[in-house]
């Protein structure tokens, strides 16, 4: 074990001293806007990275995977199709996709939305062997994606927001940072550990140290998680997280 993983099985109750105010509350959440939430980060934070046309856009290949339309309606989603490449593959949040020509339906996914409730305080002190993550661990980054996040992590992923991650004998082991934000709410993503480090707490060390900067900004913290998914679930729940949304992942394909 670690002197990292020793530190994360302690019974550590650091009392958070230094937060600013945080700005939100569960009851103040717009849940409109998190049930389109690509649509939102890409013409709000995001929106240098939007490739648009008229009621569609999405991020490029090689940042992340997702789409979105402004409404569900034929039309858009026929402006979504001239976005893709031919056989290329993205997802859209909705509830429903028409038929629209050329886009077909891959895959379904039920996804719950989550918020750390602003009276939360983090539980864990911030470990030593956590280290800002940057364009120098770029391939570390994707030798560890592939092993864990083969659909989602992209070469340029990274550049959404900030990445913490653990190392280990100069491998990383785990990492987690930040993707989509609405208003002053910054979801946390990318949370994962290689197969053979699970178990010592680097998960929940590494997102409690995305909340600590959060709440330095008077940010809120949250994240997507497949309602499938039992074992995360069950993790954010033990540390405070709460369901406030679900929605639908579809994955489309230009044919």
């Amino acid at each position: 074990m670690t002197s990292l993983s020793r530190r994360l099985h302690g019974r550590l109750d650091v009392s958070w001293q230094h937060a600013h105010r945080v700005m939100y509350s569960m009851s103040d959440l717009n849940k409109e806007l998190f049930a389109n939430p690509i649509w939102q980060a890409l013409h709000t934070h995001h929106r240098r990275f939007a490739l648009s046309i008229g009621d569609a856009c999405r991020y490029p290949a090689d940042i992340a995977p997702f789409a979105a339309v402004s409404v569900p309606t034929r039309s858009a989603f026929r402006q979504l199709a001239l976005l893709l490449e031919p056989d290329e593959a993205m997802s859209v949040v909705a509830d429903r996709i028409p038929r629209a020509g050329n886009l077909r339906i891959l895959d379904t996914i039920e996804v719950q939305q989550m918020m750390l409730p602003a009276e939360v305080s983090p539980t864990i002190e911030a470990p030593a062997g956590v280290a800002l993550l940057d364009e120098t661990h770029a391939r570390d980054m994707s030798a560890l994606a592939r092993q864990t996040l083969p659909d989602y992590f992209r070469e340029r992923t990274r550049e959404l927001g900030r990445y913490y991650g653990v190392y280990a004998r100069d491998e990383l082991i785990a990492m987690a940072g930040e993707r989509l934000m609405i208003e002053r709410h910054v979801e946390i993503s990318g949370v994962c550990t290689h197969p053979f480090h699970r178990g010592f707490g680097y998960a929940s060390a590494l997102v409690w140290q995305l909340v600590r900067g959060h709440r330095q900004q008077g940010l809120g913290s949250w994240l997507h998680v497949s309602a499938g998914n039992r074992t995360a679930t069950a993790l954010y729940r033990r540390m405070g997280f709460e369901v406030f949304n679900t929605i639908l992942l579809r994955k489309v394909v230009r044919v």
